[in-house]
């Protein structure tokens, strides 16, 4: 019988599996009255789930204080592994107080579910404003990711985490790919060179050319956009991945792409984010990642690149996955095509530049995106879908 090999080892070489057994399941649910309860929000109940799938691997848990001291001021846990981001469960004084280091602590979702179990491991105090200004650049309260850091209680809770069951996903079922199941799916399809794709966008045509600038190079596009917790003016995820389900239909050579959701919540963080994003897409196979301009960015607290900037701050071995840096995309008229800086003949005045934020105003407005900026299905069912919403 012939061993299959992955074409890249998951981060820190083997992949996480905290997703409870059903004989560890039986027994949480025999305990799960007894033990003391903490819940969940939205971001940390996704987080619980990537965590438990392998997607964050190699965390098993919630960090404990010398990954998080680690990440915030390094970029790297503890051990000297590349890691961008903290992962943290944080609670008030009040929940803290009675928890017992060495204990199990039951783990509901935003509704009161039982979800997962912590094992405890260790409580401690974290300084807000510093992760605010290391992990976001900015202590502003107006950023978003810096607006959960601050309104999020003052002691972490560190330890490993089980989910109790994986259930499939509400809304996108059919989309939930696992790790365990694209690296799986990737060798059945024997593709060798798989590039990521993030976004929390609707797909536009400086997205598509990017794309297909990548697949030109590689076996398979992985088309991975984010549908846990995004901001309330962001295109909610059913209308995103009807979109892209529009755009594989018409416009993408199907058997060379992979459509799949991923779990996780936004944190907003730009550069920092390319990189977790990055890692993220390896744990789920991928070889290369996409990075265009102001990845994961909002506002104007970031640079236009300075999320392709900080993947020169890392050790390419140890980073393990290739980023693939695009210049700003733009449709071009003299051309009369897609193109960036390096391969369009045009001057300023002759480039209609594409983004997110700008599809979202000409929506509000009542107006169709040209097709310059989308194509004209996608248009259309973002037209509706604003409708929709406009009627609710």
């Amino acid at each position: 019988m012939t061993q299959h090999v992955d074409n890249i080892a998951p981060h820190g070489g083997h992949l996480i599996n905290r997703v409870a057994t059903p004989e560890q399941r039986q027994q949480f649910l025999v305990e799960a009255d007894a033990l003391p309860r903490v819940q969940l929000d939205e971001r940390t109940t996704s987080d619980l789930v990537m965590i438990a799938i392998g997607g964050f691997s190699p965390l098993t848990g919630f960090m404990n204080s010398s990954d998080y001291e680690a990440v915030v001021t390094t970029m790297h846990l503890a051990n000297g592994l590349p890691w961008s981001i903290p992962v943290t469960l944080s609670v008030t004084e009040a929940i803290a107080e009675p928890l017992k280091e060495g204990s199990k602590i039951r783990l509901d979702d935003p509704n009161g579910e039982f979800v997962g179990i912590l094992e405890l491991e260790q409580k401690y105090r974290y300084d807000k404003v510093k992760e605010a200004v290391n992990v976001y650049k900015t202590d502003d309260e107006a950023h978003p990711g810096v607006k959960v850091v601050y309104e999020q209680g003052p002691i972490n809770l560190a330890g490993a985490v089980w989910l109790l069951q994986r259930d499939p996903h509400p809304f996108f079922p059919a989309y939930q790919i696992d790790p365990v199941d694209s690296r799986s799916l990737f060798r059945e399809k024997g593709w060798k060179t798989i590039v990521g794709f993030q976004t929390r966008n609707p797909i536009h045509r400086a997205h598509e050319y990017i794309q297909k600038c990548a697949l030109e190079t590689v076996d398979g596009l992985f088309l991975h956009p984010l549908v846990g917790a995004t901001k309330s003016d962001d295109i909610p995820a059913d209308v995103r991945m009807r979109c892209y389900e529009i755009m594989l239909k018409y416009y993408f050579p199907q058997d060379r792409v992979t459509l799949a959701i991923n779990p996780a919540a936004m944190r907003y963080a730009g550069p920092r984010e390319a990189i977790f994003h990055a890692l993220v897409r390896k744990n789920y196979g991928c070889t290369h990642f996409i990075v265009g301009r102001d990845h994961a960015g909002v506002g104007d607290y970031y640079g236009t690149y300075d999320a392709q900037y900080i993947f020169d701050e890392f050790d390419p071995k140890a980073l393990g996955i290739s980023p693939m840096k695009f210049e700003h995309a733009f449709y071009c008229t003299r051309t009369q095509s897609m193109a960036t800086t390096k391969t369009s003949p045009s001057t300023p005045d002759e480039r209609i530049h594409l983004s997110g934020t700008k599809v979202r105003q000409l929506l509000r407005q009542g107006e169709l995106p040209p097709p310059e900026f989308s194509r004209p299905e996608v248009a259309a069912e973002l037209a509706r879908a604003m409708k929709v919403a406009a009627e609710v």
